[in-house]
């Protein structure tokens, strides 16, 4: 079969999808995973054929068409199964993050009406199956290193509809409890097919999933793989330096995740300059969280390698993306444009969107209308604004402009400006409640090894000589450690921050 990756994105469904690159390149490698002797690799061919008999496992536990089926696994090969094997049957899944516990699990079981609960067992010390018979999970099977397996032939036909709500993921919940997010196989195609064809990727090419897989982005990276037919290397569990063995191993091309991850790898960069950390490495790109412009440049001088950063959310896995025919100057200031089918409208600053790849909304109708205008935009709650060759920049969050004496000011802003100084490891810039302004600037800064810590007077004195206004100037800074971060995308959790230092 010779059909090209902008052919297979006109798949209707994720499985006819899987089945189309299967037929086309079944020897080819899909998912490469250490952690046992030798490696273990998962062709494509490999995929169809072991999914459709997990699928015809679940069938015989009484999963069908439609039945809700929770999962949460870490990133594996059995848990990537596992998932096409619930698309197979046309079940409704939803993937849980493995690092959340009770308070998080419960909701999304008692919200989604979960029949089954898909769980690893034990995993990093801590027991997930008797936390879900704690919470008094339906139909808790584990999903580790086996899955449930059987003969296809009793399967009904594959799903044909992609447009029916078959995926329910869940916000981060960092500012309020999670929000189920309806998802179709259609939905997923379009940010997988956008963020491939943003990054034009080859068959020759060798990926890396260091995220969980139970994230959005685990299907808008999948997709990427089955449109181009090249493999990723699968991390059950991530860290550096320890994962750079398996990175120069596989030969991995392209990596990233997000902003975070930019900042990782450049700090093991930093430990030995002008020797390469992964030799083949040509690309890193992600998204997820702002990133800043000196990270940018300072990735392209030191590692020597691109950086493209793109803009996405569970509600939108994709939204806009930088380009490798960007400039310079275009890839460090901007989110990149968005795709063809990918609507942006900036209302009172906001940036809303309107396309296929958003959401068909929320479990609670309530907040579906809340957060759709009457043009069926869906407001994102991000401040931004688009430059005149369409490229997308990113200003801050509406919860994050503080208002001082009755002025806004950016948080990001003053983020950008001193990401710039030496003594700035990674920063958070809040609004804490004031009497006299209603709101004062905090910045909370996260030191660099071995460096001296920052004071609010340097950091005022950097940021005026930088240009800053000087109605936007902190008025407190703290100097951390480690700033709180998600388990995600290591996103910095501002609520836990703002909790930390209100009234202190």
């Amino acid at each position: 079969m010779n059909e090209t990756p902008h052919a297979l994105s006109s798949s209707r469904t994720l499985w006819e999808l899987v089945a189309r690159r299967a037929a086309r390149t079944p020897d080819r490698p899909l998912f490469l995973q250490d952690g046992r002797p030798g490696g273990r690799t998962l062709t494509f061919g490999a995929l169809h054929a072991r999914a459709e008999r997990v699928a015809a496992g679940l069938y015989g536990m009484g999963v069908r068409p439609g039945t809700v089926v929770a999962w949460q696994l870490p990133t594996r090969i059995e848990t990537a199964l596992l998932s096409f094997a619930l698309a197979r049957l046309g079940a409704v899944q939803t993937p849980v993050i493995p690092f959340y516990r009770d308070r998080e699990v419960g909701f999304a079981l008692r919200e989604s009406k979960a029949e089954f609960f898909a769980v690893p067992g034990t995993w990093r010390g801590f027991d997930h199956t008797e936390m879900a018979r704690r919470l008094g999970a339906k139909g808790v099977f584990e999903a580790y290193d086996d899955l449930p397996d059987g003969d296809p032939s009793v399967l009904p036909a594959p799903p044909s509809d992609g447009t029916a709500v078959r995926w329910i993921y869940w916000t981060s919940g960092t500012t309020s409890a999670p929000k189920g997010v309806l998802h179709t196989d259609r939905s997923l195609l379009a940010g997988g097919s956008c963020l491939a064809h943003a990054l034009r990727p080859s068959p020759d090419d060798v990926g890396s999933i260091a995220f969980p897989y139970a994230h959005i982005g685990g299907p808008d990276y999948t997709v990427m793989l089955l449109l181009y037919g090249f493999p990723a290397v699968l991390f059950e569990q991530f860290a550096l330096p320890d994962a750079l063995a398996s990175y120069r191993t596989h030969g991995v091309t392209i990596a990233g995740g997000s902003t975070a991850f930019y900042s990782m790898f450049l700090a093991e960069q930093r430990k030995q300059p002008g020797v390469p950390i992964v030799p083949s490495l040509r690309l890193l790109a992600g998204g997820g969280a702002p990133k800043p412009p000196e990270l940018y440049h300072a990735v392209i001088s030191e590692m020597g390698v691109q950086l493209t950063h793109g803009y996405g959310m569970t509600e939108v896995p994709m939204i806009t993306m930088g380009s490798p025919d960007d400039s310079p100057e275009l890839l460090a200031t901007t989110e990149g444009r968005p795709p063809e089918g990918m609507e942006i409208r900036i209302v009172d600053g906001e940036v809303r969107l309107r396309g296929e790849a958003v959401c068909r909304g929320y479990l609670d109708p309530g907040q579906t209308a809340e957060a759709f205008d009457e043009d069926g935009f869906l407001r994102t709650g991000d401040l931004g604004r688009l430059t005149e060759t369409g490229h997308l920049v990113l200003t801050g969050r509406l919860k994050d402009v503080i208002i001082r004496k009755g002025e806004n000011i950016s948080a990001q802003e003053i983020e950008d400006l001193l990401h710039r100084h030496p003594a700035v490891g990674d920063v958070a810039v809040i609004g804490l409640p004031d009497a006299a302004r209603g709101e004062l600037v905090c910045a909370v800064v996260e030191r660099p090894p071995g460096a001296e810590a920052l004071t609010l007077a340097a950091a005022t004195a950097f940021l005026r000589a930088e240009g800053l206004s000087v109605h936007k100037l902190p008025e407190r800074l703290e100097v951390v450690d480690a700033l709180p971060r998600g388990e995600t995308l290591r996103k910095v959790l501002k609520y836990e921050l703002r909790e930390r230092y209100a009234g202190t």
